[in-house]
């Protein structure tokens, strides 16, 4: 860790003077609760000439229930506020279980919903102070030309380990964006890109406001788990959430979700295949199949890289199993 280097700090009264401020400051970066941002710049990984600090921008930091029985959820909102909250526990209880799945009590005390959708990705070649990161030529994700995790590629594989955007995933959640440009509303799988350099598609100056759950979500079947290398604190090897319907003991309807393996957080593809069978052994091989072609864990953290699949398939035949009847 090395001390920070001198930036200009802007104190944004509102959502629209925040994005102002990304929008006319090249460099800028956004601070909520900086568990994720201070870190790198202490590690010489990000080197921001501005940080906008939206901690004290009310809309941002409130969560409330719309009158059709959406949730919505400000992105500057604690998590530890989030996981207090008894009415959200009710309705998305595998929400809240990844809420609490998240690094220590502290952290979360301080780390917000829009912070974990939007961390940086994460790779041992990249999370290093910057005289180790000099001493091995840099990385293809900062200041080198090439990557240590596939030399013979042109793209970054760090990895996406958020615990909260695998259960927003499945529950069809949006998120609803401020920009110089003006506002929009993108379901949440929309936000990301699979580029570990460049994994979030927000435009210059643009900033997630808020997380929005829908109605027909809460209440529904939903659980989630997480692998990671020790029991508090630590990021995710391998996160997945679960979201199932069933007739008697029939599958209707599956979602997964799966992140800590790949540059963006998966909504699992070819999950309707499924559908319309018990969840038996073969079900369960066919799941299993799928999250093992998609997730593509490369060498990017201290587990090996086959472990980190095998775990995610895991997780997944579990949970599944959880919520059959």
């Amino acid at each position: 860790m090395q001390a920070l280097s001198d930036f200009v700090l802007y104190r944004a009264a509102s959502a629209v003077e925040a994005a102002s401020l990304l929008g006319g400051n090249a460099g800028a970066r956004l601070l909520a609760g900086g568990t994720d941002l201070l870190p790198n710049m202490r590690r010489g990984v990000l080197d921001p000439s501005a940080l906008v600090s939206i901690a004290a921008v009310p809309e941002l930091r409130d969560l409330r229930w719309l009158p059709d029985g959406r949730c919505s959820i400000g992105a500057a909102c604690r998590l530890a506020q989030l996981a207090a909250d008894e009415q959200v526990a009710a309705a998305f209880p595998a929400l809240v279980e990844a809420v609490r799945a998240v690094a220590a009590s502290g952290h979360r005390s301080a780390a917000t919903v829009g912070g974990n959708l939007c961390q940086d990705t994460r790779c041992v070649f990249y999370n290093q102070g910057e005289w180790w990161r000099a001493a091995n030529g840099g990385c293809l994700k900062r200041e080198g030309t090439s990557c240590h995790v596939a030399p013979q590629g042109n793209r970054c594989h760090a990895a996406f380990c958020s615990d909260l955007a695998p259960v927003l995933l499945v529950a069809g959640a949006q998120v609803e964006l401020l920009g110089p440009q003006g506002s929009r509303t993108v379901p949440l799988v929309q936000l990301y890109r699979d580029d570990g350099a460049a994994h979030l598609t927000l435009q210059p100056g643009e900033l997630v406001t808020r997380v929005v759950l829908p109605a027909a979500a809460r209440g529904a079947p939903m659980v989630y788990g997480k692998v990671r290398g020790r029991g508090g604190i630590d990021f995710p090897l391998a996160a997945v959430a679960v979201a199932a319907r069933f007739e008697g003991n029939v599958l209707r309807e599956l979602k997964v979700a799966v992140a800590g393996t790949n540059s963006l957080p998966l909504l699992l593809e070819g999950t309707n295949a499924l559908v319309g069978a018990p969840v038996d052994e073969s079900t369960s091989k066919q799941l299993k199949k799928l999250v093992a072609q998609q997730a593509g864990p490369m060498r990017t953290t201290a587990a090996p890289s086959h472990y980190r699949r095998e775990a995610a398939c895991a997780l997944a035949q579990r949970l599944l199993r959880e919520l059959a009847p």
